[in-house]
């Protein structure tokens, strides 16, 4: 954990000084000296309302045990079974099948799930999902991502203005300058914001796999969700990129340019990760019998035995009657 601390502090330390830079370009002294105040400004910003930003910005309703039972009570079985406190849990109307974490530290934490997720997955390989994004918030990566966006955004903004009004002043960049400035400065704050994500997801993986207590249901779920996002579109993401990489997979949908700067490994290689891990937990991938009990998020949603392989009426891998039944398992915390 001291690693993963200090190299998330020199990426930072390197966006407020890619920050400072541009202001120095820009502005001379004074310039550099603006940026660093405006760059401490927007963390302590980022900092206190990171989660409710997010949140508003993909328009997530928060849910409770009434509306959501089964739902938060899984994700209240895993926060304990990775010692975290219970976060609150929001829904997302969303076809994408997708989720995140915010929260500046684990007490103040949210869990997000677009409604896709749920009618996608099975129970095992929701629980993968959401003992990843666990695993962020007891890394504390939610404010790390967070403030590194913030960042790159304040980045990209003050590239821009210097694209209108650096090359106008007598001691200005000058045009060309300028123009290099608001092309190179904001893909620059690209690159350290993909180094904080993609380096975080892997350790993500990992800690979730042990959370939830079996890699393949987290390797299952990023195998459908990866087509998922691909082809669905999450109209909340496309309309704030800059929260692409707060996800569990890009939920962004354009293509060649999404993929040159996205914030995160390749599916592929994040499975292979899993599958890998699972061979040392000596953890094989061979589903259990077949349930004859459904379960479902929502207190009036109907339940079914016919193994469709979804959250909402599927079997899942270990089969059984609901976590928390009186009778058999009660899933991977026991």
């Amino acid at each position: 954990m001291p690693q993963n601390m200090m190299r998330t502090a020199v990426l930072l330390a390197a966006m407020t000084a890619l920050f400072m830079l541009v202001g120095a370009v820009l502005g001379g002294r004074t310039g550099m000296l603006l940026a660093l105040a405006f760059a401490l400004v927007t963390n302590a910003f980022a900092w206190w309302n990171s989660d409710r930003m997010a949140l508003a910005a993909a328009d997530a309703q928060e849910v409770d045990s009434r509306s959501a039972p089964d739902l938060v009570s899984l994700v209240e079985g895993l926060a304990r079974n990775a010692a975290l406190p219970m976060p609150r849990v929001y829904m997302i109307q969303s076809d994408q099948p997708n989720a995140f974490a915010t929260g500046r530290d684990p007490q103040h934490a949210a869990v997000a799930v677009n409604t896709g997720l749920i009618q996608m997955l099975t129970r095992e390989e929701l629980s993968g999902v959401i003992a990843h994004e666990l695993a962020h918030v007891r890394n504390r990566d939610t404010m790390t991502m967070t403030i590194t966006a913030t960042l790159a955004g304040a980045i990209s903004s003050i590239a821009h203005w210097g694209l209108f009004f650096g090359g106008r002043r007598d001691h200005g960049p000058g045009p060309i300058a300028s123009i290099a400035i608001a092309i190179l400065a904001p893909m620059a704050a690209m690159i350290v914001q993909m180094a904080v994500s993609r380096s975080r997801e892997y350790e993500a993986d990992a800690l979730g796999a042990r959370i939830c207590g079996n890699p393949y249901w987290l390797a299952r779920a990023l195998a459908k969700l990866s087509g998922g996002a691909a082809s669905i579109p999450n109209e909340q993401a496309e309309a704030h990129p800059a929260m692409a990489h707060l996800y569990i997979v890009n939920p962004l949908t354009g293509g060649m340019i999404d993929n040159l700067f996205s914030t995160h490994p390749h599916v592929e290689n994040r499975i292979a990760a899993l599958e890998q891990l699972a061979m040392q937990m000596g953890i094989s991938d061979r589903p259990a019998p077949a349930a004859s009990t459904g379960w479902a998020p929502f207190r009036d949603a109907p339940t079914s035995g016919n193994g469709s392989g979804s959250f909402l009426g599927g079997r899942g891998l270990a089969g059984g009657p609901p976590w928390g039944h009186t009778s058999g398992s009660r899933g991977p915390w026991g």
